[in-house]
């Protein structure tokens, strides 16, 4: 876990500058409010509001980004608003709660500006619970909410908007589907179930933090597909937990809310939120729990009996999570994983043919944005093996076969990385023997994922020109991916 965060590549710096943006962002957030004389629950809500417009924002475009984030109050306010109303009436308070947690999942069919204005709804009623909102207080944080998203906005889009500086991402669309065959449509559900299944639950063991279990159970759905992730992120969630209420015992509660000390932990716990969200949930999970833990003792009402508390509701969570997947209309591993390797595959066709037009002068060929789609596919192929190469998966077989395949599409990746260098050089000639490199790849890629016989590697001396060296190490990869990708009858499977 240590080495997968601080020796995971960061092209560009990239994860580097969005922490230290975030931490800025958060901070003239907090700065803000508290000029404008906001009290320290407003300030609160003023930088969660902060830190959600600044992490949940995914779209592909500065533009699209700059949409999405105008509209988050235009839908927490009114959650927000419903919240306290609703305070002290517990029966139309949770129903509402699990309304908002069913919209919030369905909203992701449309997108990453449906995630995100589905987490920011979920999460402003959370906030709400949190922080005991009262039809009073609603001025006072609407205004907090209000300042602190402009002020994340006048960091990101102006102060410091690196990403005009960088090509837009390529976010792949879910698996398509209609009615219940849609997955975000399963997910609703099953986060609906679960959720109920927490706010019983919870409310059991605490009247007064039981929001924290339906907290536990709705990012548990967060970022993924099928019944596997699901679990797996529900395991990597209370280890997080487990570790952060560990570090909150060392730090927070001996703080017991002094300033300067929280304030530069909160910083220090933001930064790490953002740094390690791409590359592990759990070490994220260890911050945003110090995080909760250096925030309660801000407001005075932190002791190790709260610590405690906060790991039982997210055990029963993570509980409501994992009954609602393996029971309510699941998602199995194996069909999300075939379609996400299915596609990176086809992808890597893609940037060969683009690659090998550019090399033969055709104009307007450019593989770059092709390349950039296939990192974010196998991101994906990646998240959707998870639970088969997971320490704890007793099924060895195919934990070595679902990590051959990782090996196997990195190799795949890394040698049409090198293509499209060679491609993109002005120098680069086109030597006759990449017309027939390239459809044997593309032969390769269809027999991978139509079911038939991968043809033969061309045999013959080592090649000197660096394209056809590339375009040989992509035939040796998918050659050899078909034996990992397949079962014993033939048919393209990774698992179960």
């Amino acid at each position: 876990m240590l080495k997968r965060v601080f020796t995971s590549p960061d092209p560009g710096r990239a994860r580097l500058r969005f922490a230290a943006r975030a931490v800025l962002g958060i901070g003239l957030a907090v700065v803000v409010c508290g000029l404008a004389g906001t009290s320290l629950v407003g300030a609160v809500i003023g930088g969660l509001a902060a830190l959600l417009a600044l992490f949940t924002v995914t779209d592909a475009t500065v533009r699209g980004q700059a949409v999405t984030t105008a509209l988050l109050p235009v839908v927490g306010l009114p959650v927000l608003a419903a919240a306290a109303a609703l305070h002290d009436l517990p029966v139309a308070r949770d129903l509402t709660f699990l309304a908002v947690v069913g919209a919030g999942v369905y909203a992701r069919r449309w997108g990453p500006r449906g995630h995100s204005l589905g987490v920011f709804a979920f999460m402003t009623f959370f906030i709400a619970q949190f922080l005991h909102a009262t039809t009073d207080r609603l001025p006072e944080m609407y205004a907090a909410v209000l300042l602190s998203v402009a002020t994340a906005a006048a960091v990101r889009f102006g102060l410091w908007c690196y990403e005009r500086r960088v090509p837009a991402p390529v976010a792949p669309a879910p698996p398509a589907g209609t009615g219940l065959a849609r997955i975000t449509t399963r997910q609703a559900v099953q986060a609906t179930a679960g959720a109920g299944f927490a706010l019983v639950v919870g409310q059991m063991v605490s009247g007064e933090r039981w929001y924290w279990a339906v907290g536990a159970t709705w990012w548990v759905f967060v970022n993924t597909t099928s019944r596997g992730e699901t679990l797996v992120r529900g395991f990597r969630r209370v280890l997080g937990t487990v570790l952060g209420i560990g570090l909150g015992f060392l730090i927070a509660v001996p703080l017991a809310g002094s300033a300067v000390p929280t304030a530069v932990l909160v910083a220090v716990c933001v930064f790490g939120i953002f740094y390690t969200a791409a590359v592990s949930y759990t070490w994220m999970m260890l911050c945003v729990t110090l995080l909760a833990e250096l925030l309660y003792g801000l407001l005075g009402v932190l002791s190790p009996g709260l610590l405690a508390l906060r790991l039982a509701e997210t055990g029963v969570g993570a509980l409501g999570a994992a009954l609602a997947v393996l029971v309510l209309l699941p998602v199995t591993t194996h069909a999300v994983n075939d379609a996400w390797i299915q596609r990176a595959l086809r992808c890597v066709h893609a940037c060969t043919a683009e690659a090998a037009a550019r090399l033969a002068g055709t104009e307007g060929a450019d593989p770059a944005p092709r390349v950039a789609e296939l990192e974010q596919l196998l991101g994906r192929v990646r998240l959707s093996l998870a639970p088969l190469v997971h320490p704890l998966n007793p099924m060895l077989g195919r934990k070595r076969r679902a990590r051959r395949v990782l090996a196997l599409l990195d190799d795949c990746a890394r040698e049409i990385r090198g293509l499209v260098a060679v491609a993109a050089d002005p120098e680069a000639s086109h030597d006759a023997r990449l017309a027939a490199a390239c459809w044997r790849v593309e032969a390769a890629v269809e027999a991978l994922t139509g079911g038939g016989a991968v043809p033969a590697r061309a045999e013959g001396p080592h090649a000197a020109e660096p394209a056809l060296v590339h375009l040989h190490g992509l035939e040796r990869a998918l050659a050899e991916l078909a034996a990992p990708l397949r079962s014993r009858s033939g048919s393209p499977l990774v698992g179960a």
